[in-house]
């Protein structure tokens, strides 16, 4: 999961960009980067990293333009630490093209040997965003041919890029890529273009900003960083939809790949989304509350109410769900975890070993909560396990008769290929086991999931636009139909190297800081 930003303004926009960034900084922590564009010549700065450590003052003085993009990653595929996989990406035919994504293609490795063979073009990295931006410069590429040859037969000289090329590149892409995903692209001298793919999976939404000079537009990951800045919430885009903003500032829309109904990602609605964001029409912090008033029917059946003495959640995501629940199940609500705002989201470190040693310097146990009172806690899913089982035990160290554990979403039993980083099914605590052995697992004196249904629900009953939802990780069924186990074996071994290598990296840094300290002692 990714956080992308595009404006096309009428001043410098370099800084709306970084406040922008900050404001998706829980979509990925791992590297961060900004490209603007400035009179057809392209700027980019990017490096591992959040947002505040990566950019200083001269990186943003090297940024100037009236249009640029922003990215904050976290990886979904290849290397967890290659700085050179941090984006946005840039390739220099045809016109000069940058681009940001968010989302997992499905046929990356198909598509990279087709760009190889049949396209001539060079793919350096393990990234499939690479592989995106290749696929559509590559369509711009044949459709700027073949208007050149038709100037030349008709003895006129060649027109600059059309708004019809782009959005018909725009769905030669949808043609060949299978997967998520949400773009924003600059094409140099043309614009910013933003698309989503047919189903919707990942989000993307348009804002605006009337000024003195003119309307300036923004696309973004969630509304939060529209908002934020101070444009207004126009509409989220439509499944297979695109969008252009010339350098006039004139938007241009068009349905470029055949809709396939909308299917956004729940997790987005679960986890991943900031509760202050709308996405496709409804409020997360809404999706949330609903969430947690559907588990209370759960836990009434489920556990005994008169053996639990209070209800707490696991900062933050959880917050909304737990406080509904308690109030429909008439028990005290209370914050037992004091969560230190400064180690970054357990969910998308790099590394069991990291996680692991992560979750206590990340949350603190309040034992004047805990202390001889039977506690049910609630957080918003269980994905691998490892933080669950450490907040489990921290509470019945901080004195807990016993504790209860809700999730306000079903167990996650299978690998997700469409942007989540989760794909290896070892690191799953729920595939494989029903959920009395994940309770034991977790050393939890009960345990009580969401259902898939009722999770579905919490959401579809915003609003009538939703067709589905992508929901693989709970329910194993992979909308895009090209999901295979040859796929998910690749996508797994991908993740153990990647956790190899980081964890490696992470020995390497403890050694030398080790070494340093006996130097200097000596």
């Amino acid at each position: 999961m990714c956080g992308v930003i595009g404006v096309a303004g009428h001043g410098p926009v370099n800084q709306a960009i970084y406040d922008g960034l900050l404001l998706l900084q829980h979509r990925g922590q791992d590297a961060a980067g900004i490209a603007t564009e400035d009179r057809g010549r392209f700027y980019m700065y990017k490096a591992n990293g959040l947002v505040r450590d990566v950019f200083r003052t001269r990186n943003m003085r090297s940024l100037p333009g009236l249009h640029g993009l922003g990215h904050v990653r976290y990886p979904t595929a290849g290397s967890a630490m290659n700085p050179e996989e941090a984006q946005p990406f840039y390739v220099n035919a045809p016109h000069g093209i940058t681009l940001a994504h968010n989302g997992n293609l499905t046929n990356s490795r198909a598509l990279q040997r087709e760009m190889y063979a049949l396209d001539r073009r060079h793919i350096n990295t393990d990234s499939d965003s690479e592989v995106l931006l290749n696929v559509f410069a590559h369509a711009l590429q044949d459709l700027g041919a073949a208007s050149k040859l038709e100037s030349i037969r008709a003895q006129s000289p060649r027109a600059q890029l059309s708004v019809d090329e782009i959005f018909a590149a725009v769905s030669m892409l949808g043609e060949r890529a299978r997967g998520a995903y949400a773009v924003a692209m600059q094409i140099a001298n043309v614009g910013l273009l933003a698309f989503r793919d047919p189903f919707g999976i990942r989000p993307m939404c348009l804002g605006y900003l009337e000024t003195d000079h003119g309307t300036e537009w923004m696309v973004a990951s969630e509304s939060v960083a529209v908002e934020g800045l101070g444009f207004k919430r126009l509409r989220d885009l439509k499944p297979g939809e695109a969008i252009l903003i010339d350098r006039d500032g004139q938007l241009h829309q068009q349905q470029c790949m055949p809709s396939q109904g909308l299917h956004p990602c729940i997790f987005e609605y679960v986890y991943f989304a900031r509760p202050d964001s709308m996405i496709d029409e409804v409020s997360v912090y809404d999706a949330r509350l609903k969430m947690g008033a559907l588990l209370a029917d759960d836990v009434k059946s489920a556990l005994r109410l008169g053996d639990i003495d209070v209800v707490m959640p696991i900062p933050d995501t959880s917050r909304p769900s737990a406080m509904e629940m308690a109030d429909r199940l008439n028990l005290p609500y209370r914050e037992g975890f004091i969560k230190n705002r400064y180690v970054g989201r357990t969910f998308i470190m790099p590394g069991q070993a990291v996680r692991r040693k992560s979750v206590r310097q990340k949350l603190n146990a309040m034992s004047v909560e805990f202390k001889g009172k039977s506690v049910l806690l609630v957080d918003d899913s269980i994905v691998r396990g490892t933080t669950s089982r450490e907040i489990i035990q921290m509470a019945r160290d901080a004195g807990a008769r016993k504790v209860y554990f809700a999730s306000a979403s079903p167990p996650v039993r299978y690998p997700n290929v469409y942007g989540i980083d989760m794909p290896t099914r070892s690191e799953l605590i729920a595939h494989g086991r029903s959920d009395q052995e994940i309770g034991k697992l977790l050393g939890a004196d009960g345990l009580v999931y969401q259902s898939i249904d009722r999770m579905k629900q919490a959401v579809a009953s915003f609003g009538t636009q939703f067709k589905g939802f992508e929901a693989s990780c709970f329910d194993g069924r992979y909308m895009t139909g090209d999901v295979d186990q040859e796929l998910l074996d690749h996508l797994e071994s991908q993740r153990l190297r990647a956790e190899a290598t980081a964890e490696s990296m992470q020995a390497d840094l403890h050694a030398a800081m080790n070494l340093q300290f006996l130097q200097r002692e000596t």
